[in-house]
């Protein structure tokens, strides 16, 4: 059943709790607080509203120290007059929180944490991933060590700790090795380092395996993890990909100490940015790492959804520090994430270009042998193109020569058309019988014949352009129109024709196109 806050009697045990409390160390919330709250308090008092209980959220600063009719849950810097403190440490069962029936009471050490975060201020933090990193002051704890021993130092001298002492040559260089690039050191490497363990070869040991291959293959390990790369597809099947380029992109930016903010923007959009190059597009093949399908049966809209949401679950986790998962369904109950900022994040990569059920299409790129081999075939083709370019009295010469020589040649397979002649125009009765009466020519064309007792014969039309229009003379009349076309070789030669109105074409005294139409004239409509 709900429980509801009141006051109640502070022990005198709780005087005691503060006393070695505020003793302690600096209590930071999200690493000492939060995972008591979210353990012990969350579910009641947490950002579940659905089971929420009497209206406090202890996620929330501004719940927790809600005034509440005098009572406040929290009250920073007051851990005796602080209510939560109050219900952690009374004997009264109807009052202790945790519920006893809940089976989670706090240690006498996790009072004292809280009891201290209290006395020091109930200073809340938002998730480790959304505090901006700051750098901390470096302790002093031995001359001469590095910044990251006297950190160790400092938290080792803390707990009482004595750090262990120095690890032999044959063993500290091993250390080195697996550390640095993953791989043991060879038996002469060994000994050089055992003979002279001094300081100065000890660093020229560690600048030789950072300047090593392997050491962006040791780095770049991790990073293929969390970005999920394999060579293999894998939803229903184990069907081969090709995107090892991306895995040499990445060991190759640890290598070269690629700055993380550009190592980002390659990897999430390289293919947009101006001017790529081929490595900042083989970066994007992030876009590419997920998981797809092949299935017959698998459904376009249901993938590309699947899809979507895995990019986002893996750009949150990877970059942000966070899981978005989650708000997929709804708004996250502990991180300070919703459902549209979910979807939000998902229209970043709304515009990526992939096969929703199938094979993805591979994006052929050329590597750095190929590359090479491209820009000296272009050097060559330059001195060729610029010696093609340059004009010699010698290149003229011989230029002429050649032409005279072919010319021959040429005019020999030259297509030859005659002048056009023109007969008519033959008057009809009709439109219809214009189109449809034989008037002579079509059997057979004799440029000498004349018609109609001499009154029609041909006549050379020297002013007729192709490509023009021809005014014709005579209404419901036919006139005839003819020339030849000569070559030396046999091929398909596309003729285009207009007309007002029909028309009737004969090639070699064959009818091959008969059109009844009214219209006016315009170039190319037949085509033959």
């Amino acid at each position: 059943m709900p429980r509801h806050w009141t006051s109640t009697i502070m022990p005198a045990a709780l005087t005691l709790l503060c006393g070695l409390a505020t003793a302690a160390e600096p209590v930071q919330f999200n690493r000492d607080i939060r995972p008591i709250l979210a353990d012990r308090c969350f579910a009641c008092h947490g950002p579940d509203k659905d089971q929420l209980q009497a209206e406090l959220r202890l996620d929330l600063a501004d719940s927790a120290t809600a005034d509440r009719d005098g009572k406040p849950a929290i009250i920073p810097g007051q851990p005796e007059q602080s209510e939560l403190l109050r219900r952690l440490v009374t004997d009264d069962e109807e009052m202790r929180m945790p519920p006893p029936d809940a089976g989670k009471p706090l240690s006498k050490q996790e009072i004292a944490l809280v009891t201290t975060w209290i006395a020091q201020g109930a200073k809340y933090q938002r998730h480790w991933s959304l505090i901006p990193p700051q750098r901390p002051a470096v302790p002093h704890v031995r001359d001469g060590a590095s910044a990251i021993d006297q950190f160790i130092l400092a938290r080792l001298g803390a707990r009482g700790v004595e750090p262990a002492p120095m690890a032999a040559p044959r063993t500290l260089i091993r250390r080195l090795y697996f550390d640095l690039i993953g791989l043991p050191p060879s038996p002469q490497a060994v000994e050089i380092f055992a003979n002279d363990p001094s300081t100065e070869q000890y660093e020229r040991v560690v600048d030789g395996l950072l300047d090593s291959q392997h050491f962006g293959e040791r780095l770049a390990l991790y990073w293929l993890d969390l970005v999920r790369y394999a060579d293999s597809i894998g939803y229903h099947s184990d069907n081969v990909r090709e995107v090892s380029l991306y895995r040499d992109y990445v060991i190759a930016a640890f290598n070269n100490n690629t700055p993380f903010d550009t190592f980002t923007i390659e990897n999430l959009a390289g293919d947009l940015l101006p001017k790529r190059t081929n490595q900042q597009w083989i970066a994007s093949g992030y876009n590419r790492l997920l998981q797809t399908t092949q299935e017959g049966g698998g459904q376009a809209k249901e993938y590309l959804a699947k899809y979507a949401a895995d990019r986002v679950r893996n750009v949150s986790s990877v970059w942000l520090g966070a899981t978005m998962g989650c708000s997929e369904c709804h708004d996250h109950k502990f991180d300070a994430f919703t459902m549209k900022d979910f979807y939000s994040l998902a229209a970043f990569f709304a515009d990526l270009t992939e096969t929703a059920v199938g094979r993805q299409q591979p994006t052929p790129i050329p590597v750095a042998e190929h590359q090479q081999r491209i820009a000296e075939l272009d050097g060559q083709l330059a001195k060729v193109q610029q010696t093609l370019d340059t004009q010699t009295p010698e290149l003229d010469e011989q230029l002429a020569t050649w032409e005279a020589k072919i010319q021959p040649q040429l005019d020999q397979l030259a297509l030859k058309l005659s002048a056009w002649h023109s007969l008519g125009p033959f008057a009809a009765a009709s439109f219809d019988e214009a189109h449809d009466n034989n008037f002579g020519p079509e059997t057979g064309v004799d440029l000498a014949r004349t018609y109609q007792e001499e009154k029609i014969k041909w006549t050379a039309q020297a002013g007729w352009k192709d490509g023009q229009v021809i005014s014709l003379q005579g209404d419901n009349s036919a006139t005839y129109a003819f020339r030849t076309i000569t070559t030396s070789v046999k091929a398909a030669l596309p003729v285009e024709l207009g007309s007002d109105d029909s028309i009737k074409i004969w090639l070699n005294e064959q009818l091959v196109l008969d059109k009844k139409v009214k219209r006016g004239v315009a170039a190319g409509q037949e085509k033959l």
